[in-house]
């Protein structure tokens, strides 16, 4: 059980670069605007959100560990390409007990063959993926409910 209602949204590569970055797949949020609207909707729940993104592989691993040491409710986390790559990311998760819900803007299965597989999905309690950025606000929503 978790000691706070800190909610965890971690972000990996590239997507920082939303609202430009194919707009056609991703849509024309930025990130800045999600984290906006998620904190909207954690306050409305009772949580708190710390919103971050790293470009580096190994601060997301240091910050799911982060999460766990400091008895975060869930950890939502979009991995981007690492999602398909990182054994790493898989561990991380695998070895803390805070619950981490998967999220993609996209559809995964619906795109190109190396994106079926998700090391990050083999190791999450849930996924959100297809709904663009209300996949954020669903996976919130399930991570309120834990």
């Amino acid at each position: 059980m978790a000691d706070t209602n800190l909610i965890y949204v971690l972000n990996g590569p590239n997507l920082n670069l939303l609202g430009t970055r194919e707009p056609e797949i991703y849509g024309t949020d930025t990130l800045d605007d999600i984290a906006g609207r998620l904190d909207d909707q954690a306050h409305e729940l009772g949580l708190e959100i710390d919103f971050r993104q790293s470009n580096h592989e190994g601060h997301l691993v240091d910050w799911l560990h982060e999460a766990q040491a400091e008895g975060a409710k869930a950890v939502l986390l979009n991995a981007g390409a690492y999602t398909h790559t990182s054994i790493a990311l898989h561990d991380a998760i695998k070895s803390i007990k805070v619950p981490v819900i998967e999220v993609h803007l996209s559809d995964p299965m619906k795109r190109e063959p190396f994106r079926h597989i998700s090391y990050v999905g083999m190791a999450a309690h849930s996924c959100f993926a297809g709904h663009g950025a209300k996949s954020y606000e669903l996976a919130l929503d399930a991570a309120a409910r834990l």
